[in-house]
């Protein structure tokens, strides 16, 4: 559990057939192989497009992935070293749970966000950034906005909240971190980064190892989040880096013969073709040389969530990640929170239904929305 929490402290269109997976283990006949091809971001949002916002030395560009006409928006904020990627089942659940409006955004130096100053992630700065790209949006009459936060983007939610930067805000949800539990964890955060894969030498490969190393626990939101975790590169096979790379078998299973004969031929092939180069696939966020703004983004956190005026939830993947100014807060009343179980740290992608479940009853017994028309709660 200590490790999930490491790895994200810094971190409506139906589905096609088959549905969600709301459970990360998909059983399988023998001799078979979970699928770990990437899906695409359509799937799942309606919409995507770059926001153009000026700051002092030019324009940043988001890249932000939309869904729903009619409702509140739900502007959702991924954890560190994820992306926006990360909310693509909950997007499609949610949507069809409650009338909403979804704004899914890279933050700046994640995802496919490109901005003048990418080594500028302080809190002050990506909380800005939130209220600029609203700003964008919406002009100066946004609409009711719910803003929704996963690890270090549940703590840019509280700052951008406490720092008034969404005026029509509606409530505050913050998934899976406590100042308290994201402040003893920093000690070891850098000996977890260096315990990671520095590249694999597929998409696939690095799906597999989030899913294998129970990093991401839903098989479904791996498949489509991870193309925003790690990016491409191209780099001689002599290079140092790629000795280190994670190939096929991250994790060996069971396979009958002839699936593993046919493995062995297949990369065979493979190698035969890789004669200059080798194409492979590194993080697209070296999370270690963040380190800095760490402390910026988590100390003072829980009472900057409970001076938060807006109603407000906290969900958690373990009722012991709550620290002492929370656990007294949530005895008088200050917010609503729920314990999700059985989850890793990255809640929303675990169980994107509980999480959506819990998200709908929220804004409608607050009166923010309503269900949708013939959905049974």
């Amino acid at each position: 559990m200590e490790k999930q929490l490491h790895l994200n402290l810094l971190a409506s269109r139906p589905p096609m057939a088959g549905g969600f997976q709301s459970s990360s283990k998909m059983k399988m006949g023998p001799g078979r192989k979970r699928d770990f091809s990437p899906l695409p971001w359509s799937q799942y949002f309606e919409t995507m497009e770059d926001v153009e916002v000026e700051n002092e030395n030019g324009k940043d560009i988001f890249r932000i992935y939309c869904s729903g006409a009619h409702g509140p928006v739900l502007l959702l904020l991924h954890g560190g070293g994820h992306s926006a990627l990360s909310w693509a089942v909950f997007t499609a659940v949610i949507c069809s749970r409650i009338n909403c409006r979804v704004v899914a955004m890279d933050l700046r130096a994640h995802g496919d966000t490109k901005v003048k100053n990418p080594d500028d992630l302080s809190a002050d700065t990506m909380a800005k950034d939130i209220g600029k790209v609203v700003e964008a949006l919406y002009g100066e009459n946004p609409p009711p906005i719910m803003i929704i936060g996963h690890s270090m983007g549940g703590a840019i939610a509280v700052h951008t909240a406490a720092a008034n930067h969404i005026p029509s805000l509606l409530g505050l949800c913050v998934i899976d971190v406590v100042e308290g539990t994201a402040m003893d964890a920093l000690n070891s955060m850098q000996n977890f980064l260096r315990s990671r894969p520095k590249t694999f030498k597929s998409l696939e490969n690095a799906i597999e190892w989030s899913v294998k190393s129970g990093q991401i626990r839903n098989t479904e939101s791996a498949r489509v989040s991870m193309g925003g975790q790690v990016k491409k590169c191209e780099e001689s096979t002599s290079s140092p880096g790629v000795s280190n790379s994670i190939g096929e078998g991250i994790i060996e299973e069971e396979e009958d013969e002839e699936a593993e004969e046919e493995s062995n031929k297949k990369r065979m092939k493979e190698d035969d073709q890789e004669i200059k180069k080798e194409s492979f696939f590194t993080w697209r966020v070296e999370l270690s040389k963040t380190e800095k703004y760490w402390e910026g983004w988590f100390r003072g956190l829980s009472a900057l969530f409970l001076t938060c005026p807006a109603p407000k939830l906290l969900l958690l993947a373990g009722v012991d990640r709550l620290d002492k100014d929370l656990t007294i807060g949530q005895m008088q009343g200050k917010f609503q929170m729920q314990v999700l179980p059985q989850c890793g740290h990255a809640v929303h992608e675990d169980a994107p239904e509980k999480v959506a479940d819990a998200l709908a009853t929220f804004m409608v017994r607050h009166k923010f929305t309503e269900f949708k028309e013939g959905y049974l709660c």
